[in-house]
């Protein structure tokens, strides 16, 4: 049954209510709320729907949309994902797509498809050291730490805005930066390291000692892909125990997206695999979109 069936019932109203409780009125919205312009779409299009069946007006939504249309839009806002455990994943995000010269600024699809994974296969994290390349808002990352229990999360990125916000979503969602493991035995040690992948050493990859790396949504050109190839080569060659798990997520924007990379890392002798799509969809992104993530296997040396 469609919304606007549901709002034709005697209970329409309290179902408006319910849905105004659970999204702008909801306490995590109305302490960390998004941006004046979604805010005021979603409610501009829940009373249109309100209007189209034959009920008497509903104040409560009236008087949100009064107050979003008071407000003023920011170039920073919140968006906020809730984890299947009741928890919920808020970040401090960029108003703008591109913002102080980069991209890293807000979160993009393919960070919320392999979370989705993440949370599915739990195992492939849990109680290990996970290094994530160009970890952007930090979305990802911040869904494994709280679903998978992985020993330890290093979250690294090279732009210096990006830092400051990962950073600053770090602490939002209470996992302290400290340089020692925190007191709560329950909680992963959480670190942001900056990270160029065209000047990182074999020596500084290696003192991450990671378990497992991912990267997500990092394949947007030419130059990125090739540098991203040089630290998986690195990674392979540097582990003084076994070579990490490698999962990369990326969104086919174009036949090119993925064939680069994969004729790169052939070229490099690093075998892949496509990890079979997950089945449940957790988070809002584009239905449509193709999203693809690989699992490599870092074995062998390989040359810089």
């Amino acid at each position: 049954m469609s919304l606007e069936e549901k709002l034709k019932d005697p209970s329409g109203s309290e179902l408006l209510l319910a849905i105004l409780q659970k999204t702008v009125k909801h306490p995590v919205c109305v302490q960390h709320g998004p941006s004046v312009k979604y805010a005021r779409c979603f409610l501009s299009k829940l009373i249109k729907k309100h209007e189209a069946v034959p009920t008497e007006p509903l104040d409560a939504l009236y008087e949100a949309l009064a107050e979003v249309l008071m407000a003023k839009e920011s170039t920073q806002c919140h968006r906020s994902y809730l984890l299947p455990s009741g928890d919920s994943v808020t970040l401090s995000e960029s108003s703008a797509i591109v913002s102080h010269g980069t991209t890293g600024l807000v979160t993009w699809d393919a960070a919320l498809y392999l979370a989705e994974w993440a949370i599915e296969n739990p195992a492939a994290f849990t109680d290990r050291t996970i290094l994530e390349l160009g970890s952007g808002a930090g979305l990802t990352g911040l869904a494994i730490c709280k679903a998978c229990y992985p020993r330890a999360y290093v979250f690294s990125d090279c732009h210096a805005q990006v830092l400051k916000q990962l950073r600053g979503n770090v602490l939002l969602n209470g996992f302290p930066l400290e340089l020692h493991t925190p007191s709560d035995s329950g909680s992963p040690k959480v670190t942001v390291a900056k990270l160029d992948w065209d000047e990182v050493t074999a020596s500084q990859l290696s003192a991450f000692q990671a378990d497992v790396v991912i990267a997500a949504d990092v394949l947007y050109c030419w130059e990125v892909t090739l540098s991203l190839v040089r630290v998986l080569k690195m990674l392979a060659n540097c582990q003084r125990k076994s070579a990490p798990d490698v999962y990369v997520a990326y969104t086919v924007r174009s036949q090119d997206t993925g064939k680069l990379f994969i004729t790169e890392l052939d070229r490099a002798g690093i075998d892949w695999e496509e990890v079979p799509p997950h089945t449940g969809k957790l988070f809002p992104y584009e239905e449509h979109s193709a999203i693809a993530i690989l699992k490599l296997v870092l074995t062998g040396r390989h040359g810089v």
